[in-house]
């Protein structure tokens, strides 16, 4: 209560309903310093705030409601030196009550004078801890949004790009078999031919990396051994970090399987060691782990993979930009800036996500969380002989170029091909009979496109083989392993062991 210096029947009435109101004032603590910051009132609210009596504080100073970091500063006397010479102080920051603990608090210091000499000062604190935390939550929800919205623009803008450009590349690589098979021994021509091989070999690379990025390629995900598929590319790893980095792997017993894209979990490795490799150029140890995690809170039980390395570590002012395509820190022609878009990609198209821990001059851990997979994993055919074929293929594709091109494939392999360029074509063609295997891209115009041709035709002809290629497509999201899925670009030797894997 506040501290009486006359008995209540001498004040004026006005005066007397100022204190009681004071007095009953739960939600905010009101109350008086003297020019030096002695409290000398208090009111119920202060000590529901903060924790004192009126007998605890009264005659303390007002500074043993600061933070110890804000005393050794200096900071209450200078709040008070501010409101003297401003006439007003107000802030926001941590406050701390009687038992020690913290709160978020309001607070306006007024200066009190009478006949032009400071006579004190007026003090209001309000604990905003509650609203503070709800917008600090709102902050966070509108980065992550925006976050989201910025890489949802980035990932149509992609696949929108990607489909035509990987059309393009299909052609130069149908373009390609067909020189080689015209140079003979032509050494100049060898050279010429197999510089632009690797150019269309990189660029089909760098458009898988930001489709994966994007959550726009086309998978087949199944069920694997994790352990299993680490151990396969055990030789690839060791070659990727080179002579003056130590790589060792931490794998736990029994970890669970997962389901996800074999060639996007192996390019996500690679990219996470060659970038660990890069941020130790004096040397290092770079650690593959992978264990179970069980549930915690919303999310399922999970599988972590990481890769951590005792580097350079990335600065904090970088990190939120770390998985942006396009993005990075190495110099120019060191680094396309799409290896870490491509491992948040591939994480969260699997239904997972991506966590970072990075200190400067310590080091780096990427850990990328799987959902548990609950089917059991399959034997996995590591080299189909390349075969030919017999037998009538309908080929169903819109671009004339890309249809020329998977045309002479099919036919160098050995089949007959009819060509049509949309569903409701390869509908008809089908009842026509005759055809023993169906080829068809993904995006074609009509109302159905390649995934619908596929469901149709797999009520109406059971037993009919279906191979779907795609550069790009909304849609092979849902195939789920329904259906095979080529990716262009595609060599005959690709499309030879695709056909030969298809159910017959």
């Amino acid at each position: 209560m506040i501290q009486k210096d006359r008995r209540q029947g001498d004040l004026p009435e006005s005066e007397r309903s100022f204190r009681l109101l004071v007095e009953g004032v739960a939600d905010y603590a009101l109350y008086m310093l003297d020019p030096t910051g002695i409290v000398t009132s208090w009111n119920i609210g202060g000590q529901r705030i903060k924790g004192y009596s009126s007998g605890e504080i009264l005659g303390q100073h007002f500074s043993r409601f600061y933070t110890e970091t804000d005393r050794a500063n200096g900071k209450p006397a200078r709040a008070l030196k501010i409101a003297e010479q401003h006439g007003r102080y107000e802030e926001e920051g941590w406050r701390v009550r009687k038992d020690g603990t913290f709160f978020w608090a309001s607070v306006i210091i007024d200066p009190i004078h009478e006949n032009g000499r400071l006579v004190g000062f007026a003090k209001i604190t309000r604990d905003i801890t509650e609203r503070r935390d709800a917008e600090l939550k709102l902050e966070q929800m509108q980065k992550h949004l925006a976050e989201s919205q910025k890489l949802d623009a980035l990932g149509q803008l992609t696949g929108g790009v990607a489909h035509d450009f990987n059309n393009l590349l299909m052609v130069i690589s149908g373009g390609i078999h067909t020189l080689k098979k015209g140079v003979g021994d032509n050494a100049r021509l060898q050279r010429a031919v197999a510089t632009i091989e690797t150019a269309v070999k990189r660029g089909a690379s760098l458009t898988s990396q930001l489709l994966t990025f994007a959550r726009r390629q086309s998978v087949n995900p199944q069920p694997i051994d994790l352990a299993e598929r680490i151990e396969a590319i055990r030789d690839v790893l060791y070659t990727g970090v080179g002579s003056g980095v130590a790589l060792t792997f931490n794998i736990g017993r029994d970890v669970w399987p997962v389901t996800v894209d074999i060639s996007e979990l192996e390019t996500a490795l690679v990219n996470l060691v060659i970038n660990a490799r890069d941020a130790m150029p004096m040397g290092g140890t770079i650690t593959i782990a992978a264990r179970n995690r069980t549930a915690i809170g919303d999310a399922g039980d999970q599988v972590a993979v990481s890769v951590e390395d005792t580097g350079s570590g990335i600065a904090p002012d970088v990190l939120g930009k770390i998985f942006d395509p396009f993005f990075t820190t190495k110099p120019i022609g060191k680094g396309t800036g799409l290896g870490l878009s491509q491992v948040h990609g591939f994480a969260h198209q699997a239904g997972g996500t991506v966590e970072i821990e990075s200190e400067l001059d310590k080091g780096t851990k990427v850990t990328v969380l799987l959902p548990r997979g609950s089917a059991h994993p399959k034997a996995i055919v590591q080299n189909v002989a390349d075969a030919g074929g017999s037998g009538t293929v309908l080929l169903v594709e819109d671009n004339p170029e890309v249809a020329s091109v998977s045309c002479g494939l099919l036919e160098q392999l050995g089949y007959t091909v009819r060509r049509v360029s949309d569903a409701e074509t390869a509908l008809r063609e089908v009842e026509r009979d005759g055809i023993d295997l169906i080829f068809s891209d993904i995006i074609m115009p009509g109302k159905l496109d390649g995934l619908g041709l596929a469901r149709r035709l797999k009520e109406i002809r059971p037993d009919l083989p279906i191979l779907l290629t795609t550069g790009y497509s909304d849609a092979a999201a849902n195939v789920r392993g329904n259906f095979p899925i080529l990716r262009k670009p595609y060599e005959i030797h690709e499309l030879s062991r695709a056909i030969a894997k298809l159910p017959r």
